[in-house]
């Protein structure tokens, strides 16, 4: 806590000024245009990844990185809280893109690996059930991960299988049909500080270089186009 309050101090001395503008319009309400959903490990920082300012990023947290599915009426099969956090953003916020974001050395993906069994975290036991779909398609093998370890591996498959989770959202599937949302699956490489991008026609994540990095922007560019109808 000493760093905390030290920090907050900090920030009230000298990062503040910069950002008073900023809060100023911020307070009368929000407009972020991408639903950021990554794990609560301390070491993913979502707005240093991705150079975000406040107002930017509408995010969610949870260890693992997960959204329990919906059933046939919409509603969640588990937690409600990842499942509110979806329906606020698709229906009251500009949102048009949703991330998930895995990484490595993940504590969650480790634990389901191994096999957690602790009497002490019946609810941390129940919650990581939602990766266990990903955990049966590690055990299948595939592309997904080569040469990583089998936790990271797991990460990356988990990514996949959080969004087919987003896409059981009548919200979400509405979106899509209409084109007006995207649904990406990222992962960070801790090691590395390198965000991978999962590319379906390579059926594996590869890292956001410069050259990956333009290509998506060119990717988003056309679709943004083809949503408003300039596209040729």
């Amino acid at each position: 806590m000493k760093k905390l309050v030290k920090g907050l101090l900090d920030f009230q001395r000298h990062g503040l000024p910069a950002y008073r503008a900023t809060f100023a319009r911020l307070a009368n309400g929000q407009r972020p245009d991408c639903l950021f959903i990554g794990c609560a490990d301390s070491r993913v920082v979502p707005n240093l990844l991705v150079s975000t300012d406040p107002g930017d990023l509408f995010v969610m947290r949870n260890v693992g990185n997960m959204v329990a599915p919906a059933d046939a009426a919409g509603n969640s099969v588990s937690d409600w809280s990842e499942a509110a956090a979806v329906e606020y953003a698709l229906l009251h916020l500009p949102v048009e893109d949703v991330v998930v974001c895995g990484h490595s050395s993940c504590g969650a993906m480790k634990a389901l690996v191994s096999g957690l069994k602790d009497e002490r975290s019946p609810n941390l036991g129940n919650w990581l059930n939602l990766g266990r779909p990903a955990l049966q398609t590690l055990e299948l093998g595939g592309p997904v991960g080569e040469g990583l370890a089998p936790h990271d591996r797991l990460s990356q498959l988990n990514v996949l299988q959080q969004i087919e989770h987003l896409r059981t959202y009548p919200l979400v599937r509405e979106r899509l049909a209409a084109g007006t949302l995207r649904l990406h699956g990222w992962w960070f490489d801790i090691g590395t500080g390198l965000v991978h991008v999962y590319r379906p026609r390579r059926e594996r994540f590869v890292p956001i270089d410069e050259v990956e990095g333009e290509q998506m922007l060119a990717e988003l560019s056309a679709s943004g186009q083809k949503r408003t109808g300039t596209a040729a």
